[in-house]
Parts: structure tokens; sequence; C-alpha cells
């Protein structure tokens, strides 16, 4: 079959009712998703600032703390290399600023903060999993903590680190109930205060009488008796403190194990990380079974089908699922316009408004992707069900997407997807091509995509920080013209994006299903 012509982005839909395909509603916003088999294992570290982060993974991992500093606003990600590296990756560039391991070496003079800096380090404990460091929770926002959920979902482990004289935040409290619905492991560790472990009022230093109960530091929900008159520890009034305090608020977390981190004194912690990375490998190398027989043989195609309704179905649902997804991301981006125009009046202020927007951004482009991901399974899933007959081996559905994903390097505009979207400084987009532009944005490069289509992917360029942040650039008017004309921008590209993308998803799976109906087998 010979593809047609590629028609206009922004020609309406001819009429008629369309008919989107049988599946799960296309997700609505960010959260926690179980991840795929692949993934690599990694443990994110999250907690407030001033709780002693930096420390305590320089304790874990044997490592001077300057090593692990970072811009304000990126993510470290620690992973194992034979020999010590260290890189920048940075939104608007292709290839990665490499800089020295040495705790003494300089960063790179970046025009804007880089999403990630990778660490990689020849660590034993780093063959287990990787470490991935995120911004201080006080600073992430709606938008931060979307995305920080996101991670934890496909790394499969939290460590809260909280010091003795620091209390949970609503907004942390709701990331952790979030959590807490979820399968993924979360630990706790309580860092000394400035004040010490038990500070002023926090609890009772004189000896207690027999029947009182102490938490089993490490081991999730139990209680230990006090022996008759033992003196308090401090340590385990601060963990027992903050404990009771999250579990009044987040009941669902009491299973989770808690660690007091003393000065070298991080044994306790290891083991535990090092267990759950052992258990989770092998949840997830038996997640994935083998494939039936015949997923790579003869696929007859179901008898009695008409190429013509198997075109006009898949256009239909192409449109269909095309018009749901823009009207998704028009109302998410009029979200961001609101809290962007608040942060700007109430909050960060002209300087923050950069690193508020490219969050939004980093969010935006995860949910968009997500969203076009589950539209296109859906797609292909109906598409190939018909034509092949249900269930549809798993087999069988990677064929076809590996047939679909070749096809669209045969259309232009398919060619043309494998770019990233550069918020300029004149409130305009800008396009990147290459697969290295989208290395640079993931805090969290997880495994290879096996989806159809390329990640969607926007950033703001280097110049929006050097804008905002020269002498003179600090009305809050201004700011706020900016950023509407900004997210406009953004809107309409990505609405000529997703209709793009679902063009050619249209002509590239067109391909691939009228031929088998033509031939009687699956070609691909």
């Amino acid at each position: 079959m010979k593809p047609g012509p590629l028609r206009s982005v922004d020609v309406p839909d001819p009429g008629g009712p369309v008919e989107p395909p049988n599946s799960a509603p296309l997700p609505s916003r960010l959260g926690v998703t179980d991840p795929d088999p692949d993934e690599p294992l990694a443990v994110v570290v999250a907690g407030p600032a001033g709780a002693g982060r930096r420390e305590l993974l320089a304790g874990l991992l044997g490592l001077e703390p300057r090593m692990l500093a970072v811009p304000a606003g990126s993510y470290l990600l620690v992973n194992h290399g034979r020999v010590p590296t260290r890189a920048a990756y940075v939104p608007g560039y292709r290839q990665p600023h490499s800089y020295g391991a040495d705790p003494l070496a300089a960063g790179p003079a970046l025009a804007r903060p880089p999403r990630r800096v990778e660490l990689s380090l020849p660590d034993p404990l780093l063959r287990h999993f990787a470490v991935l460091d995120t911004p201080d929770t006080g600073s992430l926002g709606v938008a931060g903590g979307r995305v920080l959920l996101d991670t934890v979902g496909r790394a499969g482990a939290l460590l809260f680190v909280i010091s003795a004289d620091q209390a949970f935040t609503a907004p942390e409290l709701n990331l952790l109930a979030d959590l807490a619905r979820t399968r993924v492991q979360v630990l706790f560790a309580v860092t000394p205060g400035v004040a010490g472990w038990a500070g002023p009022g926090d609890g009772p230093t004189a000896t207690e009488g027999a029947g009182a109960s102490v938490p089993s530091i490490g081991r999730p929900g139990r209680l230990l008796p006090r022996p008759a008159g033992r003196r308090v520890d401090p340590v385990e009034v601060s963990v027992a403190a903050h404990r009771a305090a999250l579990l009044s608020a987040v009941p669902g977390l009491a299973g989770a194990r808690w660690y007091a981190v003393r000065p070298a004194d991080h044994g306790a912690l290891r083991r535990a990380l090092v267990g759950w990375a052992a258990d989770e490998g092998l949840r997830r190398a038996s997640a994935r079974p083998p494939e039936p027989l015949g997923a790579h043989g003869r696929v007859p195609v179901v008898s009695g089908l008409d190429p013509g309704d198997i075109a006009e179905r898949l256009d239909r649902q192409a449109r269909s699922c095309a018009q749901r997804i823009r009207q998704h991301l028009a109302l998410e981006l009029a979200n961001i316009h609101l809290r962007v125009v608040q942060e700007i009046v109430f909050g960060v202020g002209c300087a923050g408004l950069p690193q508020l927007l490219d969050r939004e951004m980093e969010a935006l482009s995860l949910l968009a992707t997500a969203q076009c991901d589950a539209a296109a399974r859906a797609i292909l899933d109906d598409t190939a069900a018909r034509v092949f007959g249900a269930p549809l081996a798993e087999g069988v559905r990677h064929r076809i997407t590996h047939a679909v994903r070749w096809g669209l390097a045969d259309h232009p505009v398919g060619r043309e997807l494998d770019r990233v979207l550069l918020v300029t400084s004149t409130a305009g987009v800008a396009g990147l091509t290459g697969g290295g532009a989208f290395d640079a944005l993931s805090g969290f490069p997880g495994a290879e995509r096996d989806e159809v289509l390329p990640p969607v992917g926007v950033a703001l360029s280097g110049g929006c920080w050097q804008h905002w942040r020269a002498p003179g650039n600090d009305d809050p008017n201004d700011a706020r013209s900016w950023a509407q004309r900004a997210l406009r921008e953004v809107e309409l590209e990505l609405s000529r994006e997703v209709s793009r993308r679902f063009e050619v998803i249209r002509l590239s799976l067109g391909a691939v299903v009228i031929d088998a109906v033509e031939h009687g087998i699956l070609l691909a």
C-alpha cells in the first residue's frame, strides 16, 4: 500500500461522529506508575532544605560532600562507572558538559542550570542501584512534586531525609500520601538537627518506668517495651516524634522503615537499600513472562475484513485521540498560566520565573508524552485486535510496534517529530533535533523507550535566565505578559505536534495492517 500525502494538521474534522478506541482514559495528571521491568533500579532521595541530605549521601557513598554539590533545582544522578566522571546535561545542547570528578573541580559556566548532573563512581554499592538526589521539597511546587512522583514510580524507592528539628510540611505529606497508595518502597532517615537529636521541648529526658514503648528503629511498625529505669534516648525520641506525626496524617505508611543516621554509621541503611534492590530486581525480572509460541511465526489475519473500513476507522480514531490530547494540554497550560502569574506576584518574582516555568514545562512534557503513548497504544491494540484477533500476543504487538516506528521514517513529518521545543527569551519557540537533545531534558533517564512515538520535550533556553536576571528586567507586569505569550506559543506548537504525531501514526499503522489484510498474514 502506497501511503497517501500528509494533509494539513490544522484542517478541521470533515464531520461525522468520531470513534475513540476502547481503552482506559488518558492520564490527566502525572502520578506514580508501575516501573517497566527494564527500568534501572534507583533510590530517589528527597527532603527539605537543611536536612543534611548531602552529608548523608556522602557518608553512604564514602565521598567528599563537595562532590555532590549541584546548581539549585538540578537533579544529581550517581551511578556506577569504572572511571569517575561528572557531566552536566543542559536543555538546548546535544552533548553533555563534562568536568572533572575531583571535589575541587569547578563546574562549567552555563547559561542555565542543568536538568541533571550525572556522577559515575566505582563504588560497589552503586552496582545494586543508582542514587538520585532531588531538589529541596520546599522548592518543588506543584509541577516539581508531580515530576518527583513520576520519577519515584519509575525508580522504585524513596529515601526521605528529615532532621530532628524539622517537621513535615503539607506538600510533603501530600506527596507521601500519594506514594502510600503504591508499591513504591518508602524509607525515612532522621538526621541530627541544629540543636542535636532532641531539641528543647521535644520529649522527656528523665528515666521512665516500665511499660513504656519505643520504636524499633529500622523495623516497620514494631514497638519494643522499654526496660524499667532506662533513660530516654534522644535519638529514639526524635524518630518516634517524626513517625507519630507522619502516621497521624498518612497512616498508610505504617510499614515504612525508619533509620537514625549517626555520623559514620550508615551500615543499617546500606543493608536495607541493598536488600530492597535484590528483592525488587527479582520482582522485575519475573514480571515479564516469556513470549508465547507463534509470536515470531505466522500470524494470520481475521477473514472477511474490508481494508476501506479499517482505514476509515483508524482515521477517525487518530483524529479523536489527537483532539482529546489537545484539549487536555490546553487546559493544563491554562492552569500553568494561573500558577505562574501567582508566583510572579506573590512568590519567586521575576528572577525565579525561568526556573519555575522550566519545571512546569518538564511536567507538561511528561504528561504529553504519557498521553500520546497511551493513545497510540490504544489505537494500535484496537486496530491489531480487529485485524489479527484478540487477545493479541505481546510478541505480535512488539512486531507491529517496531514496524510502525520504522514506517515513521518514511514520512517527512515523521522525521520531524524527534525534536525538542525550546522557549526563547523573546517568548517564542525554537526546535532542536536529535536524540541527545532529549537526553538532556531528563532528570532521571530510564530504560530505552519501546513506544511508537518519540517523547515530547519542552524546556526553556538559557537566554530566558539571562534575560530575567539582567538588571532592570524586574517588572512583574512585563514578566506576566512574557509568560502569557510564551505559554500561548507552546500551546500552538504542541497542538501542531500532537496533530502531526497521530497523522503519521494513521499512515504508518495503516500501511502495516492494510498490507497484512491484502496478503493474509502479518508481514512485519
